[in-house]
């Protein structure tokens, strides 16, 4: 018997599937290089310490949107540009993919309580899309691409995880 998801690679084709589907199919969005990043997104976002990877200044891991915010300020080029990255990826992955998660992780006893996490993803990602340098120039027009569509992406995002929920956890495939 063969496992139904047998390691990353099965993985990226599972989500590929699903996404392509979800976003060219019944959204028509025809866009290769969304849906590939969108993909990649999901593959990082497997385990929790990369949702969670960034590090404030101090090395302390960042929990909260409004501390990223904070820190991408004060930074400077590359590291201010993957933290908008991360922030555009952080909303969009928890808006899409988890949206019953968002009134835990904007509780009032949270720094985000008073943050909208969909405008902050639209503004983050298109902060990060600014930086049109190499290595940088071939992911900017995606990053502004999920600014404009980050909407349409959280609820696409949304149906691929009704589709992945179908599948039959712990079963094995002939």
């Amino acid at each position: 018997m063969v496992s139904l998801l047998e390691g990353e690679d099965s993985l990226r084709r599972m989500f590929q599937a699903y996404i392509e589907q979800t976003f060219q199919v019944e959204l028509g969005i025809a866009d290769p290089p969304l849906t590939d990043y969108l993909t990649d997104m999901l593959l990082r976002f497997l385990r929790t310490d990369l949702i969670y990877r960034m590090r404030n200044l101090r090395g302390r891991r960042m929990q909260e949107v409004t501390e990223m915010l904070t820190e991408a300020r004060e930074r400077q080029a590359k590291p201010q540009r993957e933290l908008y990255r991360h922030i555009g990826d952080f909303t969009l992955f928890w808006s899409g993919l988890y949206p019953e998660a968002l009134p835990r992780l904007q509780s009032p006893d949270s720094a985000d309580s008073l943050l909208d996490y969909r405008e902050q993803g639209k503004r983050s990602y298109y902060l990060a899309s600014t930086y049109q340098v190499d290595p940088f120039r071939d992911e900017a027009p995606v990053l502004r691409r999920l600014s404009e569509e980050f909407d349409i992406c959280s609820v696409g995002l949304r149906q691929v995880r009704k589709e992945w929920e179908k599948l039959p956890l712990g079963e094995s495939q002939h």
